[in-house]
């Protein structure tokens, strides 16, 4: 029931720490009911807990299956639907294991002792063995934390030979690689299927008849030098040779074999090194001697979940063979939204299956494919679970998180908004008002620039958003030529010319709002992260037109990024494929600190200490730049956070970001009071 209006508050930034999270959700064999995991915050300790749940699909209520202050995560049924096995980290300091339970409930037995990371659960269809993906810590990691003197004093040096060293939100990476494991349900028995020091294997499933086991790997000579460069690789699952399916060069993953086993799908572009490429589905025959064919490449669409959030979304899923093996489903990005599609393989006719204002993420089927579940995310709601009739068509909603924190609060509104760029192209944005909005009135307002840029903004919750808008602004954000979602053409605009037509799409984004009866075009800012902190970088090199900005985990130099990032050399492609040595014209020309010599408008900037996909340097020369030229900024870092940290990093300093950048776009887009201030509340002003 819809509260008054009267009764409803403002969203907080406090309030990231009473959002439940889906994490999972994944439907029974049997179609009767799903198993789901739901994240939550301990305030205290700053810490993230996930327990797994159960939902009836006949919406007869849902129940808390896991306890404890734990994460439980991954669940995937056995094929008998008898069984559940999950990864937990159920001891302090000790990294995730597998673990079986009843699927009537009781104690979980621990499968596995590894000391590493386990990823990619796959039951065998005989429901005798579990297939997993693992990285081993490397020996040297493992002796260490064995020895109490070495663990105190910590790492002596690290030493690398290989290109790839480190990764965001991963630190440091060993030595050792992703190898493909199965371990014996029954008795626990681990056997290691490849091996190797050089190659990393992923992306693994069974064969239907489970005889054997397709996966991904880059067996060049140094993958590190040609990373798109994946193959396809069959093998038997006792073990043995591996065997080459022929496919085109270019980026893989998520193969499946069909039902019958005669064709495998994936999903990849068509050459190497061109990321504006649509990810297209294709088949080839499982025994390699036909041609790998795309069969969506008719209709200019790419199968991605690009949608940005703050809350957590669902995941991409590999596609779903029809029980027939004539279908294919599967999710794509398109206009802001993530829809399920399906293609007849051999016809070549596209389907659209559920099309929201949202985005659908996770969904599997049962065994007779009459009943689908799935993770539904919209742009006022983080996300729930919903089953759908596969004949009828009828859906219903399992779960209700956050409801009794939503419908307390005012959101404001969003608008979305059509519109053509300078030379006819059109574009999608979104305008949102804050609470208690009047459109007689004049409001401050703030431009947010998307990340990617092969990404997009929609119909995902955004809590950024509406905790800017609650601070009595309007927010309004769009999707420029460089992401996905609009086809290949919207996509490539910029590749190898960052800062060009973007940049003209953003300010006619900008011209368009601005016209508006209810904006103050004398209080604009503008904020954004990764590639929108390069975008917000070069804007205020660019025009004065914005009083404020926050320039969020950003790209500042292209020279100095080369190399340093966790993407090291590739970071090239983007900016016309050539290494610093070959092209430090172009790359500086397309840098933002070039620029920042002509910059007054008042910046923060705001940066993590371990981000390693934009490292720390990029924002220090944002700062020194414009402190040197003495425009007003301040400069916020956050220790040991990496990229993510508006989505995943500790919830006090996410907290603080919000803060942080509000308090800056109060400063210099909110008129100060000329009447002086009386008694308590001059107090609170000097606080």
């Amino acid at each position: 029931m819809t509260q008054p209006k009267q009764s409803l508050r403002s969203i907080t930034a406090q309030d990231l720490y009473a959002l439940q999270l889906l994490t999972d959700a994944r439907l029974s064999p049997d179609g009767r009911q799903v198993v789901y995991g739901v994240q939550r915050l301990d305030k205290k300790t700053q810490k993230k807990y996930a327990n797994l749940w159960m939902a009836p699909t006949d919406g007869s209520g849902e129940r808390q299956f896991t306890q404890g202050d734990q994460t439980d995560a991954s669940p995937r049924w056995s094929p008998d639907g008898r069984s559940l096995a999950f990864l937990s980290s159920r001891k302090e300091g000790e990294s995730a294991q597998v673990y079986v339970i009843n699927a009537d409930g009781g104690e979980a037995r621990r499968l596995t002792d590894l000391k590493g990371d386990i990823a990619n659960l796959t039951w065998s269809p005989d429901g005798r063995s579990l297939l997993l993906e693992f990285t081993q810590k490397d020996q040297e990691v493992i002796d260490r934390e064995a020895d109490e003197k070495k663990k105190k004093l910590g790492v002596v040096s690290r030493h690398y030979t290989r290109l790839f060293y480190r990764g965001d939100g991963q630190g440091w990476l060993g030595h050792e690689r992703t190898h493909l494991w199965v371990v014996d349900i029954a008795k626990g028995r681990m056997k290691q299927l490849t091996s190797g020091s050089v190659y990393d294997e992923y992306g693994a499933s069974w064969s239907p008849d489970g005889r054997s086991i397709v996966f991904c790997s880059n067996r060049r000579e140094n993958p590190d030098l040609e990373p798109d460069l994946i193959d396809l690789y069959v093998m038997p699952a006792a073990g043995g040779e591996m065997k080459l399916v022929k496919t085109p060069r270019g980026p893989k993953g998520t193969p499946v074999f069909s039902p019958d086993r005669s064709r495998i799908c994936y999903v990849g572009a068509r050459d190497p090194n061109e990321w504006w490429q649509n990810v297209e589905l294709w088949v080839v025959p499982a025994d390699g001697k036909g041609i790998a064919h795309s069969v969506t490449r008719p209709y200019d669409i790419s199968l991605t979940c690009s949608t940005l959030d703050d809350v957590g979304a669902g995941f991409q899923m590999p596609p779903v063979w029809s029980a027939d093996g004539k279908v294919l489903y599967f999710q794509i990005s398109e206009r802001g939204s993530e829809k399920l599609m399906a293609i007849a393989v051999d016809e070549g006719t596209l389907y659209t299956v559920i099309d929201p204002a949202g985005c659908v993420g996770t969904f599997t089927v049962d065994d007779r494919q009459t009943m689908m579940a799935y993770f539904l995310g919209t742009m006022t709601d983080p996300g729930q679970v919903w089953v759908r009739d596969m004949e009828m068509g009828n859906v219903r909603q399992l779960t209700h998180l956050n409801q009794a924190l939503l419908t307390r609060l005012d959101l404001g509104k969003v608008e979305e908004v059509w519109f053509k760029a300078r030379d006819g192209h059109d574009l999608q944005g979104w305008i949102m008002t804050p609470p208690g909005f009047d459109p007689k009135q004049k409001y401050p307002s703030i431009l947010e620039i998307h990340g990617g840029p092969q990404d997009q903004y929609g119909n995902l919750f955004m809590h950024e958003f509406y905790f800017l808008a609650a601070g009595g602004y309007v927010v309004f954000f769009s999707n420029p030529r460089g992401g996905t979602g609009y086809g290949e053409e919207h996509e490539k605009a910029i590749w190898g010319r960052w800062g060009t037509v973007d940049y003209d799409d953003l300010m006619d984004w900008t011209d368009l709002v601005a016209k508006k009866p209810y904006i103050d075009r004398r209080r604009m800012g503008v904020t954004g992260g990764s590639y929108g902190g390069y975008m917000t970088n070069w804007i205020i090199g660019h025009t004065h037109r914005f009083a404020a900005a926050a320039t969020q985990r950003s790209v500042s130099n292209l020279i100095s990024m080369w190399g340093t990032s966790d993407l090291n050399w590739v970071f090239q492609l983007p900016h016309g494929g050539k290494s610093p040595q070959e092209s430090i014209d172009v790359l500086w020309d397309r840098s933002p600190v070039k620029y920042l010599g002509s910059a007054t408008t008042p910046t923060m900037v705001l940066h993590s200490e371990m981000d390693f996909r934009c490292p720390l340097e990029q924002g220090q020369q944002v700062f020194t730049a414009l402190k040197v030229n003495r425009v007003p900024s301040e400069f916020v870092i956050f220790p040991e956070e990496p990229h993510g940290l508006s989505r995943i990093g500790r919830t006090d300093r996410r907290i603080d970001r919000l803060n942080s950048i509000r308090r800056w776009m109060d400063t210099y887009l909110k008129p100060v009071s000329t009447k002086p201030a009386k008694g308590t509340e001059a107090l609170k002003q000097l606080k």
